[in-house]
């Protein structure tokens, strides 16, 4: 294989990025005049100079200091602008180096399906071993209502002309007329873009969050799962030989409308809206399809065969759908191919206005299609549109009548007031698990005996049960994930779901028709989930339920309490612990246990590279399995794009075969590194808990020195910021609280008490035992590359001045007391990376990342000194939902985008 050399195509990306530039500054100045964008130059360069020659930040921030808050508006509009322009060009590169490496050789791209199955096969791996696989390889996206960055849908629409317009001249070779053309398209849409508000007026309701997530869901991914499919089958052919029929390997989830824990506008009924929203979508996907296939697929009966099966179809079809069949066309009558797809149409109309002529079920639709397909086949029709009748085929058996399955999740906590109010009992959440779990068994086989079922605080629990069991005929088996509850702490937590769906009725074949998944959030919970699962386990009652659900228990694993808990060593190491400890209960118990990782957008969160996070994951934990949720920036970055959405399922499958088929060999010294990730859990947790959760004065100072009090006002989403009213940072959620410390360029939520935890290891095993861990053990090597690419978006000069904001609080000055323990701790975790990977300079060896990170830094810091400069002004001023507050809004948006991984 020809090695592929990116000297030329990187080239075309600072051409791009050039071009674009300079488009944006056009635009400026033709928006604001010349001499606003004369000012955003002065910024700019003196931003680069500043970065360049190492001078102190205090001089950039004086330039912005008082600023006139128009003029600051518009300064963050035009910095946000050219960050769209460069992540553009960037994502465009991305598909530019996938083509490099389809011309080059045999066109395979590392991590790609066709280099990860041929490696397989050259390790060994038989065509047998894969078809073992197949029939349990399972990819699942789930996205979440979690916005760190919700652009709005004209905005994705309008970025979509920009890629287009660059994917069209990505190799150079359009006239210059049709470039100039092209050029046209993007400015327009950048201009247009620069006149539209980045979000609505109003915060976000459920209903508007599954809009911008249907985005992706049914304008890229549907259009995508075929094309991967396709990718897979072809692979398997090249390097294995023979046909070969993929199961569905994709399925995708969402928590959009079904996510309750802590959402008092989340409940019933946005589950019905949701589910029929998402109905709405698809059908009307399928009837766009089915309107293209009836101008493909115009073949005469009197020139090629047709099955007599789809003339009985149209003329079936032509009974029930009267005003369908009236709108056939006299021409097209020796076309039944035509025919039915028309009649099917109508028959999608009547689907979704809920009329009797409705098809009942996805499978009806699904036997329509494969009517038509068979036929082509016996016909010498697989070439005159077999090939587009069986992806909308693909698409039918993914997507159903239902999109995406909708997962529930309730906090336990919610159950357990129900339940004390069906049963009158005030002490019940307070009854230990064996009491609770023997009650709960009464309820779970006489639920009709329940004497308050009327109960009041019930009645939201009881209601979505009752949705539940009211829904699932309607929109088939697939269309409800796995029912999540937070904050499980015993197998009465699992129990509680059961007890509340039969008192409300949701059973089917006289069992519960879901199934119940436990989260484990904390650090604690992680380390108690193999005694909750032997609990649970050995239950009868739940038994049954399990075998019911075919002997399968999901479990979700929680990353970011986890690690807003206890810091992120002690966060993944104990994610890594019960990974171990549950797969061998699964072994054990002849329960499979399927993981769902609770993973956010920032390192801290659990964010990274999914690849390389699922080969470092515990051997025989993953076993042909993924599911995990996406959310914010990354469900943009990774899905905005159809080729880098392909890119991304593609890779994240071939990391799957490889753990599943090729799993690392047993390594004789892991125990010994484990032994020494225990006690870097145990030290960076210490450091970590003793400054976030133990020091008197860390509430006030995080108030004062992120941007909090804006992140808690931002209108991105539909549920509060906090889990009840409690202050202090144990009610905050996970995500304002990441998305505060990366606002103020400090990233500490990932890094502090490594340096620590790192030093104490360099000093008791050696530099050589840590670097050879990062070497050669995955989940440590993951671990660094994490940390160190957070330190290396980190700007701790910037941090400094987010810092200043506490040093004249009612506490006394915070700045002094507590920003020195942070810079050094910084400085002892960027050391100990470094010399851990015998590196001088952060990111030494990705100068991909390091180019990139430095694109932007000069557009990130005046926003940032913008936000500090502004965040003094309207704290003085009282924290008024004025101008001030819009213009900080701005820069929260702005520095999100510039920085990326931010909640």
């Amino acid at each position: 294989m020809r090695t592929v050399e990116f000297g030329a195509t990187d080239a075309l990306l600072r051409e791009d990025v050039k071009t674009l530039g300079a488009m944006v500054g056009e635009i400026l100045a033709e928006q604001r005049g010349d001499a606003f964008l004369h000012e955003v130059e002065r910024l700019r360069r003196a931003a680069i100079l500043r970065r360049e020659s190492g001078a102190p930040v205090a001089g950039l921030a004086d330039v912005l200091a008082g600023i006139d808050l128009s003029q600051a508006g518009d300064l963050v509009r035009a910095f946000s602008t050219y960050f769209q322009a460069v992540n553009l060009a960037e994502r465009v590169h991305r598909i530019r180096r996938r083509r490099d490496h389809e011309r080059a050789g045999d066109g395979a791209q590392p991590g790609g399906l066709r280099a990860v199955i041929g490696e397989l096969v050259a390790q060994g791996i038989a065509a047998g071993d894969f078809a073992a696989l197949l029939p349990r390889l399972r990819i699942e996206p789930v996205f979440t209502a979690h916005p760190t960055e919700a652009v709005r849908r004209v905005l994705l629409h309008k970025e979509r002309q920009i890629v287009a317009a660059l994917v069209e001249d990505i190799d150079r070779s359009r006239t210059p007329a049709e470039r100039r053309a092209g050029q046209e398209r993007i400015r327009l849409a950048l201009t247009a873009s620069w006149q539209t508000a980045e979000a609505p007026v109003a915060k976000p309701s459920v209903g508007d969050e599954f809009e911008h997530v249907g985005f992706y869901l049914s304008e890229v991914l549907y259009r995508v799962l075929p094309v991967f499919h396709e990718a897979f089958e072809a692979a398997l052919r090249e390097h294995c030989g023979g046909d070969w029929a993929l199961p569905d390997v994709l399925g995708f989830g969402s928590w959009v409308g079904g996510d309750m824990d802590g959402n008092p506008n989340v409940g019933a009924d946005t589950i019905a809206a949701t589910l029929a929203a998402q109905r709405r979508m698809v059908l009307a996907a399928y009837r766009r399809d089915i309107d293209a296939l009836a101008e493909l697929l115009s073949q005469s009966a009197s020139r090629v065969g047709i099955d007599d099966a789809v003339i009985a179809r149209v003329d079936a079809y032509r009974e029930l759908l009267p005003d369908g069949a009236a709108r056939l066309h006299p021409r097209h009558a020796d076309m039944p191919y035509r025919n039915l797809l028309v009649l099917m149409t109508a028959r999608l109309w009547a689907t979704s206005h809920d009329e009797p002529a409705g098809y009942p079920d996805a499978a009806a639709f699904e036997a329509d299609l494969a009517l038509i397909a068979a036929s082509l086949r016996a016909n010498g029709g697989e070439h005159a549109g077999g090939f587009a009748v069986n992806r909308l085929l693909r698409r039918a058996r993914c997507f159903g009548f239902h999109l995406a399955s909708l997962d529930l999740r309730q906090d336990s906590a919610m159950h357990d007031v129900a339940l004390a109010a069906l049963l009158d009992d005030t002490g019940w959440a307070t009854r230990d698990a064996a009491e609770r779990a023997t009650r709960l068994h009464a309820l779970i086989e006489h639920p009709a005996d329940v004497p308050a079922a009327t109960a009041e605080a019930a009645r939201s629990s009881l209601e979505v049960f009752r949705t539940v069991g009211a829904l699932r005929p309607r929109y088939g088996e697939r269309v409800f994930g796995p029912y999540i509850v937070s904050m499980s702490r015993s197998a009465a937590d699992a129990l509680a779901v059961l007890a509340l769906a039969r008192i409300a009725g949701c059973v089917e074949g006289g069992e519960v028709p879901l199934d119940v998944a436990p989260l484990f959030e904390t650090v604690a919970d992680l380390e108690a989930a193999e005694a909750t699962l032997r609990e649970l386990f050995a239950d009868p009652v739940y038994r049954r339920h399990l075998r019911a659900r075919g002997g399968r228990q999901v479990v979700m694993l929680g990353y970011s309490d986890s690690a807003k808990d206890g810091g992120i060593i002690a966060s993944r190491w104990a994610l890594q612990q019960t990974q171990v400890a549950l797969a061998a209960l699964a072994r054990e118990s002849g329960v499979r246990i399927d993981f769902f990782h609770g993973r956010g957008g920032s390192i801290s969160r659990g964010g990274g590279k999914t690849e390389r996070a699922v080969i470092a994951a515990p051997r025989g934990s993953v076993d042909g399995y993924l599911r995990l949720t996406e959310q914010g920036e990354v469900i943009h970055r990774k899905y905005g794009i159809r080729a880098i959405a392909l890119r991304n399922l593609e890779q994240t499958t071939g990391a799957v075969l490889r753990a599943s088929l090729r799993p690392r060999p047993p390594e004789p010294r892991e125990d010994r590194w484990r032994a020494i990730a225990a006690q870097l859990a145990a030290d960076s947790r210490a450091h970590y808990r003793a400054f976030v959760h133990a020091h008197p004065d860390f509430p006030a100072y995080f108030r004062a020195a992120t941007p909090i009090d804006v992140i808690e006002r931002l209108r991105i989403g539909s549920r509060p910021s906090k889990r009840g009213s409690k202050g202090g940072v144990e009610s905050l959620r996970a995500i304002p609280w990441v998305f505060s410390w990366a606002q103020n360029r400090s990233g500490l939520t990932a890094w502090y008490g490594v340096g620590t935890a790192l030093q104490r290891a360099i000093d008791a095993h050696g530099l050589d035992e840590l670097a050879t861990m990062a070497r050669d053990w995955p989940f440590f090597g993951a671990l660094v590359d994490d940390v160190e690419m957070v330190l290396a978006k980190s700007d701790m000069a910037i941090f400094e001045r987010y810092s200043q904001l506490a040093v004249d609080l009612p506490e006394g000055d915070l700045h002094a007391r507590l920003h020195p323990g942070i810079a050094a701790e910084f400085a002892r975790t960027r050391d100990g990376i470094l010399a851990i990977r015998d590196e001088d300079d952060l990111l030494a060896r990705d100068p991909r990342l390091r180019q990139s990170i430095r694109l932007r830094n000069p557009y990130v810091d005046p926003i940032s000194l913008l936000q500090v400069d502004l965040l003094a002004r309207w704290r003085a001023g009282g924290r008024e939902d004025d101008a001030r507050l819009q213009v900080l809004m701005a820069t929260v948006n702005g520095i999100a985008a510039g920085i990326q991984n931010t909640g």
